[in-house]
């Protein structure tokens, strides 16, 4: 049976000029992503980018503007029988970030492989400052698109 998965994402570009980005170990995949995920019953999209960061990052966001929403076909990486759907929000965080943070890809600590081992996925966080950024840094179609779409308009 055919499903849509709505998946909801944040823009997190920190004081310093740098963009927030999760690393994730998936099934034995590397993927880099913009934080969040999916969307739940009965949740909005911004109350769904919350909690996300909330259970992801330890961290208290606001969400912003509305940057994107994916305006055609897209199949799901991990469930063929799934049509992704994916927002994307500004987000600004509410206090200091506490959470670890690299500036190296796909750096997990032990607490994170545990988690892997468990679960077949794990993830980190990652700053790469602006000028570094770009489409080329993120893995999935849509996030190029808004990483595009990020460094031609600002």
């Amino acid at each position: 049976m055919t499903q849509f998965n709505i998946r909801v994402y944040g823009l997190l570009i920190n004081e310093q000029k740098q963009v927030i980005v999760s690393d994730e170990f998936i099934r034995g995949e590397y993927y880099t992503k913009f934080p969040g995920g999916g969307l739940e019953y009965g949740e909005g999209t911004r109350d769904c980018l919350v909690r996300e960061f909330q259970e992801e990052m330890g961290l208290s966001v606001e969400v912003g503007d509305h940057i994107y929403t994916t305006d055609f076909f897209q199949l799901s990486a991990f469930h063929p029988d799934h049509q992704i759907l994916s927002i994307y929000y500004f987000v600004k965080a509410l206090e200091p970030i506490r959470c670890s943070i690299s500036t190296m890809p796909f750096i997990f600590n032990k607490d994170q492989m545990q988690q892997y081992e468990l679960l077949q996925e794990t993830e980190s966080f990652r700053c790469i400052e602006w000028n570094d950024f770009s489409e080329d840094v993120v893995t999935l179609p849509i996030d190029k698109i808004v990483a595009r779409m990020l460094k031609e308009k600002f």
